[in-house]
């Protein structure tokens, strides 16, 4: 994405962005890769189920993320995090310690809504 010259994003270039509500379906610790994740499995309504590795296992236990409805950026390419190809970046805040708190919607929406 590129940013106009004062380093501020346009509002083109934030369009492009898309965030999109989803609700997670499986949650798992992702024993594969280096820094402790979980391999998630989102579903995003129309837009069907996609996976992500999430490093939010300082805050979160597996069976507690079930259902709970996240924002995620859907329009990344796939990229390979070590055995599994992830779809989509789920957003949070980094706290101190780089302790990530999901951001979620303030009620329940359809999954696939998008954010703006």
């Amino acid at each position: 994405m590129e940013n106009n010259q004062s380093g501020t994003l346009t509002w083109d270039t934030f369009s492009q962005v898309e965030m999109r509500v989803g609700t997670i379906l499986t949650a798992a610790v992702f024993a594969e890769v280096r820094n402790p994740a979980y391999r998630l499995t989102i579903d995003f309504g129309p837009l069907g189920i996609k996976k992500s590795s999430a490093q939010i296992t300082k805050l979160y236990q597996p069976a507690e993320l079930i259902g709970r409805q996240v924002i995620a950026v859907v329009n990344f390419p796939s990229k390979q995090i070590a055995t599994m190809m992830s779809e989509c970046l789920v957003l949070g805040t980094v706290g101190e310690e780089k302790n990530i708190t999901l951001l979620t919607p303030e009620r329940p929406v359809p999954n696939g809504l998008r954010v703006g």
